[in-house]
């Protein structure tokens, strides 16, 4: 095992029992062998949220805010520790070999903590899905950027394990991150809590940075790789993520601008 492939090292102050007994390796040659089925998972979804939709027309809405504060708080605190168990590797492989490794060094996938919750995050989008359930029943407006970014990182997440690209210790975490506070705030608002809007506004900004961050590492990497240097992160992952992610931008940029920006009475938008 070489320095490319070793583990970050990382000190924890706990590793929990159940984040050792997962096995990395066992779990990417099944990814390997059944990523793919990513892309049925998708085709289903569509077919079901819009069908659903149909369904729902001359139907009363469902109410479901139990069920949805249920949900969203499993997510949120899902992700929470998603955060706090992954953010330790990537503060260590800064402070202790340089922001160029962090992307072009895959050891996170050995790190025994970060590779547990590396394999949750891909499975968790599976998981996330089920949001739009919840607008389709409820009635709400099912907006394009919603169920795009759900079935597209869903096909990436998993196409991605089978390689383990060395920018996905960064996406992983920012995701992560981003939900935590996401979700809290879906969970609160289901309960009838009385939010602020500029917490929403904070929320899709927190989006939108994860956005141009992504977009930053897919451009650096490209050009180290254009240079000759090593970055683990294949071309079709790259060409695959930096499409993914400039289209996030554009449709979250849209969103922003459109939900805070322009001022129109009585319409109200929500992007889970």
């Amino acid at each position: 095992m070489d320095s490319r492939t070793q583990p970050s090292n990382v000190n924890y102050s706990v590793i929990f029992d159940f984040e050792k007994k997962i096995n990395s390796q066992k779990f990417a040659k099944w990814m390997t062998e059944n990523w793919t089925h990513s892309c049925v998972y998708s085709v289903i979804y569509l077919i079901v949220i819009f069908s659903g939709k149909l369904y729902m027309q001359q139907r009363p809405r469902y109410e479901l805010r139990p069920a949805l504060a249920i949900w969203s708080a499993i997510l949120g605190l899902f992700s929470l520790m998603g955060a706090l168990r992954t953010w330790p590797e990537l503060i260590h492989s800064l402070t202790n070999h340089g922001l160029k490794y962090s992307v072009c060094v895959p050891s996170y996938y050995y790190d025994q903590v970060f590779g547990f919750w590396a394999i949750l995050f891909t499975l968790s989008k599976v998981y996330e899905l089920g949001d739009t359930l919840f607008i389709v029943l409820r009635k709400q407006p099912l907006i394009f950027l919603h169920w795009y970014h759900h079935f597209a990182t869903l096909m990436y997440a998993w196409f991605s394990y089978t390689e383990f690209p060395a920018p996905g210790r960064w996406f992983i975490v920012m995701n992560y991150s981003v939900h935590a506070f996401m979700y809290t705030y879906y969970a609160l608002k289901a309960m009838r809590f009385n939010i602020p809007r500029w917490v929403n506004v904070v929320i899709t900004t927190m989006q939108l940075t994860q956005m141009i961050i992504a977009c930053s590492i897919n451009f650096w990497t490209y050009n180290i790789k254009r240079n000759g240097e090593f970055c683990h992160v294949s071309d079709a992952n790259l060409k695959f993520a930096s499409l993914m992610y400039f289209s996030y931008f554009i449709l979250f940029g849209h969103f922003f601008y459109t939900t805070y920006m322009c001022k129109k009475p009585n319409t109200t938008k929500k992007v889970q």
